[in-house]
């Protein structure tokens, strides 16, 4: 086959260093739409994205052309670039150093993109930790609990 096709996405998901709550409604949307920026200057799409103070949850359309690593990386150092660039009083903001990476087939992007959209509701009644187990558990992903938070 002379061309690559590829239709890859993931739910993307960090929190900020120590899950301080740097993205408070005056940040956040902001945040999300440089990301999206920087996503479609790399050859990825953000399709949507939510969460709450401490943390996001991305659901991104990936080039087929560059790794889940590479993504995190470049949307992690820009955006904390921009964000101390931009909001001086955020001097302190950073991200957590790890991410979680969850593949979504296209049939589930309607369902992933509802979920990102109700994080708020959604975490009155959980907290982002039991939500990311949760989700490791779902994605049969081991893990230890030494690591995972920083």
């Amino acid at each position: 086959m002379p061309q690559s096709l590829a239709s890859i996405h993931l739910h993307l998901v960090f929190s900020t260093k120590n899950r301080e709550p740097w993205l408070t409604a005056t940040y956040a949307q902001r945040a999300y739409d440089y990301i999206g920026g920087t996503l479609r200057g790399n050859g990825c799409s953000l399709i949507a994205a939510g969460g709450m103070p401490d943390h996001v949850h991305l659901l991104v359309s990936m080039s087929r052309e560059m790794s889940t690593a590479e993504a995190v990386r470049i949307i992690k150092s820009n955006s904390s670039r921009w964000i101390h660039d931009t909001f001086p009083e955020l001097r302190a903001f950073a991200w957590q150093a790890g991410y979680g990476a969850f593949a979504v087939s296209f049939s589930n992007i309607p369902a992933v993109r509802a979920y990102l959209s109700d994080q708020e509701n959604h975490h009155r009644q959980q907290t982002f930790q039991d939500e990311f187990r949760e989700v490791l558990r779902k994605h049969e992903i081991e893990w230890d609990e030494r690591y995972v938070w920083d």
